[in-house]
């Protein structure tokens, strides 16, 4: 039986052209509404995992600190924020020029 996809991971597809390995505890934020990524944080929690990454990139950040504040204060009060990692990574656009864009992984915990 095929496995059904999070809202999350079905953004990721769009919006990470890396060819880093997606994992099955994170969840990438694109341009869809709050809401959507704090579900799929939560689900992951409810299913048993014990570590959420919710990565972003670019103007993305803030919606991706965001969904880890809500996450945290409103529906599992019991998550920490256990790691926070920023980076600059190097996108190549479609006529082959790089750009530098910011990144952040928040890592939450039970």
């Amino acid at each position: 039986m095929g496995k059904v996809k999070t809202m999350a991971e079905e953004t990721a597809e769009k919006t990470e052209p890396t060819k880093e390995k997606k994992d099955e505890n994170t969840v990438f934020v694109g341009k869809k509404g709050v809401m959507g990524y704090v579900l799929a944080v939560v689900t992951q929690f409810n299913n048993g995992v014990e570590t959420v990454m919710v990565k972003a990139r670019g103007k993305l950040i803030s919606r991706a600190v965001d969904v880890a504040e809500i996450v945290r204060n409103r529906f599992l009060p019991e998550v920490k924020v256990s790691d926070i990692t920023i980076k600059t990574e190097e996108l190549t656009s479609e006529d082959g020029s790089m750009s530098k864009v910011s990144a952040i992984e928040i890592t939450l915990a039970k």
